[in-house]
C-alpha cells in the first residue's frame, strides 16, 4: 500500500496508545466529583453532542485548508481539551473542556478516511481500513494496560497520556504526510487525478464539476441509520464497561484489560480477513455475520460475573466488529463520487456522534433501572436486528458481489 496510508497506521497506532480516556469519563466525574449516574451520562450525552459539528467540520475544512492541515488542528485540540481536564478542579469546568474536547475530536476522522480510500484503488480498500483498525488495536493492547495501571492511581492522568499521544500523532503526521496542495473548485487536491475510481452511478455529482451532496444519495441514508445503531452499540461498550464491572463487585479499571484482550483479538483476527472464502463473501454477508458474532458476545457480558467470562465475550464480539469495520467505510466510500470522498465519510460519521450522545444516556439510564443484564441484552437484540437488516441495507448498494482482491492480496 502507498506510503501515506502506512503513515496513516502508525501515527494511528501512537495516538491508540492514549486513547483510554473517554471510557472513564463517567467514572471520573463520578469518583473525582462526587455527581450521580444521571449526572456523568449527561456530560458525555454533551461530549457526543459536540462531535456532531466536528465531523462535519472535519469533511468541510480538509477541502478549505487540507487535509494534512485539518488533522493536526483537530490532534492538537483534542491535547489541549483533555489537559484542561486533567487539570480543572470542578464539575462545570469539565463538562466545558467534554464538549471543546468533543468540538476537536472528529475533525481528524473524515479527512484521514479519505485519503485512504483515494490513496488505493477500491479493490484494496477492505486492506487498507483493515489495516487502520489493526494499527488501532496495537496501540490499543498497550492502551489497556496503562489504563488499568493509571486508572487505580489517579483517572486524571489518563487524560494527560492521552493528550501527550495526541499531540505525538499529530508532530508525526505533520512531519510524515505530503503538504497540502492547491484546492480545487470542490476542494479536491489539484494535482491532475481526482481521486478514486468512482461511485458506480452512485451519488449525486462530481463526474461533472457539480458540487457534492452526500445527503441526497439515498445510498448513503441507508448506510446512516445501519452505522448509527452499529455507533450506538459501540459506545455502549466504551462508555458502560467500566460501570458494569461495578455494578458487578469488579474493578472498574480492569475494563482496560477488556479492552486490551480486545486489541489483542483484532489483531490476531487481520489474517483471517485475507483469507479466499473470508475475502470473497458478499459485503451484506460479511457484515451479517459480524453482528451475529457482535450478539453473542454482548450476551455474554449479559451473564458474565467473572472477569474471565468477560474476556471470553470481549474476544467473541471483538471478531464480529472486525468483520462489520472492515467493510462499512468501503461500501461508503464507493458511493461518493470522485472528490467527494470527505464529505461522504464525514456525513457518515455522524453516526457516531448521534450514538456519543445517546450512550451515555441509554446505557446509564438502562443500567441504572433495569440493570446491567437487561443493558447488554437489549444490546445484544438490536445486534440480531442489524444482522438481519443487512441484505437489505447494503445489498442494494454493492449488488451482492463480493469484495474484490487487490493485486497483492494472497489466495490462502
Amino acid at each position: 500500500m502507498p506510503r501515506t496510508v502506512w503513515m496513516l497506521v502508525v501515527a494511528r497506532a501512537i495516538n491508540r496508545l492514549g486513547a483510554f480516556s473517554l471510557p472513564f469519563l463517567t467514572v471520573l466525574i463520578g469518583t473525582g466529583f462526587g455527581a450521580g449516574t444521571t449526572t456523568a451520562g449527561l456530560v458525555s450525552a454533551g461530549f457526543g453532542l459536540a462531535t456532531i459539528p466536528s465531523r462535519v467540520a472535519g469533511g468541510r475544512l480538509a477541502g478549505r485548508i487540507g487535509r494534512r492541515r485539518t488533522i493536526v488542528l483537530g490532534l492538537v485540540g483534542c491535547a489541549l481539551a483533555q489537559l484542561g481536564i486533567a487539570a480543572v478542579g470542578s464539575l462545570a469546568a469539565v463538562a466545558v473542556f467534554a464538549v471543546l474536547l468533543g468540538l476537536s475530536f472528529e475533525l481528524y476522522e473524515p479527512p484521514s478516511q479519505a485519503l485512504i480510500a483515494d490513496s488505493v484503488g477500491p479493490a484494496d480498500r477492505v486492506r487498507a481500513y483493515g489495516a487502520l483498525n489493526a494499527a488501532l488495536a496495537v496501540g490499543g493492547t498497550g492502551s489497556g494496560l496503562i489504563a488499568a495501571g493509571l486508572g487505580r492511581w489517579d483517572l486524571r492522568w489518563l487524560f494527560v497520556v492521552d493528550a501527550l499521544t495526541c499531540l505525538a500523532c499529530a508532530l508525526t503526521l505533520r512531519l510524515a504526510l505530503p503538504a497540502d496542495g492547491p484546492r480545487g473548485p470542490r476542494g479536491v487536491p489539484d494535482d491532475g487525478h481526482d481521486g478514486h475510481d468512482g461511485a458506480d452511478g452512485h451519488g449525486d455529482g462530481g463526474d461533472d464539476g457539480g458540487p457534492v451532496r452526500p445527503w441526497r444519495d439515498r445510498g448513503l441514508w441507508a448506510m446512516f441509520a445501519s452505522g448509527t445503531a452499529f455507533a450506538l452499540v459501540s459506545m455502549h461498550i466504551v462508555m458502560a464497561l467500566p460501570l458494569t464491572l461495578g455494578h458487578r463487585g469488579l474493578e472498574p479499571a480492569d475494563a482496560g484489560l477488556l479492552f486490551t484482550a480486545s486489541a489483542v483479538t483484532v489483531v490476531a483476527a487481520q489474517p483471517a480477513l485475507r483469507l479466499r472464502r473470508l475475502a470473497a463473501l458478499p459485503d451484506p454477508a460479511a457484515m451479517a455475520l459480524g453482528y451475529a458474532l457482535l450478539a453473542a458476545g454482548l450476551a455474554g457480558y449479559a451473564a458474565a460475573r467473572t472477569l474471565p467470562a468477560f474476556l471470553a465475550a470481549t474476544a467473541v464480539l471483538s471478531v464480529g466488529e472486525v468483520l462489520v469495520l472492515g467493510r462499512v467505510l468501503g461500501v461508503v466510500a464507493g458511493l461518493a463520487p470522485p472528490g467527494g470522498t470527505d464529505r461522504y465519510l464525514a456525513a457518515y460519521g455522524i453516526s457516531w456522534g448521534v450514538a456519543t450522545v445517546a450512550a451515555p444516556v441509554t446505557a446509564t439510564q438502562l443500567l441504572e433501572r433495569a440493570g446491567a443484564g437487561a443493558l447488554w441484552a437489549g444490546t445484544a437484540v438490536l445486534c440480531l436486528v442489524l444482522a438481519a437488516a443487512q441484505p437489505l441495507v447494503v445489498g442494494p448498494l454493492t449488488g451482492g458481489l463480493p469484495v474484490r482482491q487487490g493485486a497483492g492480496a494472497p489466495a490462502a
